[in-house]
């Protein structure tokens, strides 16, 4: 998967997949409908069957997680890298060596939950 990702476990990918949805559902996207121009929300989640996703995940069935998560990983992989980066960002995970000196996060790494 990603350098910045740990081992990608059913829970962490729940979480990413949470994420990505909203990050996903956040775009704008205008539209002309009858003349009007319109601001509709982004679909794409829907278009990448991520809610199915997400209730394999979810499921109490280890075969069903693990099918949910090979998924979630063809998904992610599918990504664009600026796509990833908002993604990692709604989940509060950044790369501390891409950060400016003088700021207080440089020196930590950012937490990870599992």
């Amino acid at each position: 998967m990603d350098e910045q990702i740990p081992e990608l476990t059913p829970e962490l990918a729940l979480e990413m997949a949470q994420a990505l949805q909203k990050v996903l559902r956040s775009r704008r996207y205008k539209r002309r409908v009858m003349g009007q121009i319109v601001t509709v929300p982004g679909q794409l989640d829907e278009a990448l069957r991520l809610p199915a996703v997400m209730q394999l995940l979810k499921s109490r069935v280890l075969r069903r997680r693990e099918a949910g998560l090979e998924r979630f990983e063809l998904i992610w992989d599918s990504l664009s890298e600026a796509t990833r980066q908002a993604t990692l960002e709604a989940l509060g995970w950044y790369d501390p060596d891409s950060l400016p000196w003088d700021d207080p996060r440089s020196n930590r790494r950012p937490p990870i939950k599992l």
